[in-house]
């Protein structure tokens, strides 16, 4: 069976036939199309060119003509899935926009409200940059990963030399197989702003977060929240959820022996200048960063505000974990 369309091969040998002066009908017998084929394509490729004695002649150019219908098959596509569901897009966008929701997260939501649209999370993307969420824009998309190159790592930090390193840390917390081993960082106010800072712990298997809001980064108010977490638990309840704490070489965890008094939790340090030893801190941190910005002054954040971050983060859908939260 002929195809519907004209291929390009058959095009140039319109091209050629029409060249020389084949008639219609006859190009149209030689390929096996109608004539109003042949007609309409003659149409479709017709080009003026210019003469030696300065008048036109119209002729048939295949290239054009393949170029004409290639352009034009550009324009077509599925059909799109959207239909006229605007209350599914409004909660898609209050979702990203107001409530820092990533994509996933929020069609993960918005399959539970049971919405008539049904789309996957690529094709989610592919309608955000087709503009057809018109109030969302690039700057409103998360965090990228990207792909960082492995590179190995062999110094320590002279300020804790003596102290556990990351790499005697057990294997089991690296293949993240048991609740109750966490990252350990510092969220902190813009320059010139205040001292005020966060101190955010990441659990490494199920991504649950606590967030402490610090007078400034030194290693006693580290202690004063560590110890402020050790009277909340309880000493025995503090041991099994505090198994291990993974920090990098900041000052304000310098304070080792302090941090693990009574060998109530085990303390081990990243080499230097190695953030992805500690990458669902790092991730988690990006977070709160949708909330608190870059250059910002926390000391302008009430506790209350802060609980709330912390409790919308535990409540996260997750991609990571089939749509259910830490």
């Amino acid at each position: 069976m002929k195809n519907k369309h004209l291929t390009e091969k058959e095009r140039y040998l319109i091209e050629f036939l029409y060249k020389k002066k084949y008639k219609v009908k006859d190009i149209a017998a030689e390929l096996g199309r109608c004539q109003k084929t042949i007609y309409n394509e003659l149409k479709r490729g017709s080009v003026q060119l210019l003469n030696s004695d300065l008048t036109y002649r119209e002729e048939y150019s295949a290239q054009k003509a393949q170029d004409d219908y290639n352009y034009k098959q550009t324009g077509k596509g599925t059909e799109l899935k959207l239909s006229n569901d605007y209350d599914f897009v409004h909660f898609i966008e209050d979702k990203i926009l107001n409530e820092k929701y990533s994509p996933y997260a929020a069609l993960v939501l918005a399959k539970k409200k049971g919405f008539k649209t049904d789309i996957c999370l690529t094709t989610l993307y592919s309608y955000i940059h087709m503009g057809l969420f018109s109030n969302i824009h690039q700057s409103d998309m998360p965090y990228q990963k990207r792909k960082k190159k492995d590179v190995p790592v062999t110094r320590v930090n002279i300020k804790n030399i003596n102290k556990p390193s990351i790499s005697e840390r057990p294997n089991d917390v690296l293949l993240r197989e048991d609740f109750g081993h966490w990252e350990m960082d510092t969220v902190y106010s813009g320059k010139k702003k205040s001292k005020t800072c966060l101190l955010v712990l990441t659990e490494r298997k199920y991504r649950k977060e606590i967030i402490m809001k610090m007078p400034d980064r030194t290693a006693s108010s580290t202690v004063k929240c560590i110890n402020r977490l050790y009277c909340s638990y309880g000493a025995k309840a503090f041991k099994s959820i505090f198994k291990s704490i993974t920090v990098d070489n900041g000052t304000e965890f310098s304070d080792f022996e302090n941090l693990s008094k009574n060998n109530r939790t085990k303390i081990y340090y990243c080499h230097p200048y190695c953030s992805s030893e500690r990458g669902s801190n790092e991730n988690q941190n990006k977070l709160i960063r949708r909330f608190i910005k870059k250059g910002e002054d926390i000391s302008l954040y009430s506790d209350s505000q802060i609980k709330a971050i912390e409790d919308w983060m535990n409540n996260l859908p997750r991609k990571l974990f089939n749509g259910k939260s830490a």
